[in-house]
């Protein structure tokens, strides 16, 4: 098999740089599903443009002095998904179960926002839920269903229940979703206008205070958060969102070693034509890492 071995390789790696899976500290891998999506659709092509963009941009970190080749990242492919989403739900909780097992933290790159709804149902014990996004997704109901890319969050809450859940950038909602909110006591929403029109420093403080009494995080980020002007190419376009400067001040400054694991979500590369939304996707998952890769030698 030297031949093999010599002449042919897997045709992307995120970062191109590959660690074997026994000494990776993160596991990386796509979901390739778009199934609920009732707008624009394409997010099933994600996670190829994203490793592909990884390849091309820079890796060395301004934020955290960290070049993503310092960190152990594991790139385990593609999820075999099932065109039903009950099963690809439950194939993304049994592989994040595993990484969790292994002592390592999942890194899921979507495919449409439902697929959060699998990897935190692999969470044990309590934990807080950071969602990025200019939606709610709290809906009871979105076109006769029940679970899809509008609803999970209301899903999560009710199903696997969180401690707390924090949904930032957010724009764009129904009347419905703020009534459910407002009977609620574990969901905090902070506007695109708050990050926007305050100083945003004071508004991570308060994200920062309301997350201190956890020991797990998860984050999940749709790149809908980010306004179009950055990111034109996803499922559900919003305007007056976030900066890519702003998402990473607020994100980092929230992310530390109780951050389980993360996942980057509704990138539509069909509407992609230049490129940028992949790029700053794969952009978030470096910075993403290397802070966290910072924060772990500074532990130690």
């Amino acid at each position: 098999m030297k031949n093999l071995d010599l002449f042919t390789s897997a045709t992307m790696f995120f970062s191109g740089f590959q660690r074997t899976l026994k000494e990776a500290e993160y596991v990386l891998f796509g979901v390739p599903f778009d199934f609920t999506s009732t707008y624009r659709v394409g997010a099933r092509f994600a996670p190829a443009a994203i490793r592909e963009a990884s390849l091309n941009i820079e890796t060395y970190s301004f934020r955290s002095g960290i070049d993503i080749e310092e960190v152990r990242v594991h790139d385990a492919g593609d999820l075999h998904v099932s065109g039903n989403l009950v099963e690809t739900l439950k194939r993304i909780k049994l592989v994040c179960e595993d990484i969790f097992e292994s002592g390592k933290k999942p890194v899921m790159i979507g495919g449409e926002h439902t697929i959060t709804f699998g990897a935190v149902r692999s969470i044990k014990g309590d934990f807080a839920l950071v969602s990025f996004d200019a939606h709610l997704d709290l809906r009871s109901e979105y076109m006769d269903e029940r679970l899809c890319h509008a609803t999970f969050m209301r899903r999560i809450n009710e199903e696997i229940k969180p401690r707390k859940i924090i949904e930032i950038g957010t724009r764009a909602v129904c009347k419905e979703e703020l009534e459910y909110v407002a009977n609620t006591d574990n969901i905090i929403c902070v506007t695109s206008q708050r990050i926007l029109n305050s100083d945003r420093k004071d508004v991570l403080e308060e994200i920062k205070s309301s997350l201190d009494t956890y020991d797990k995080i998860y984050v999940t980020i749709d790149m809908d958060v980010l306004d179009p002007a950055f990111a034109p190419a996803v499922q559900n376009p919003e305007p007056e969102g976030i900066s890519v400067s702003a998402l990473l001040d607020v994100l980092l400054g929230l992310c530390d070693q109780r951050l389980v694991g993360f996942d980057v979500v509704e990138v539509a590369p069909p509407y992609d034509g230049s490129g940028i939304t992949a790029i700053c996707a794969a952009k978030i998952i470096f910075e993403v890492l290397s802070h966290l890769h910072r924060i772990s030698n500074m532990r130690q």
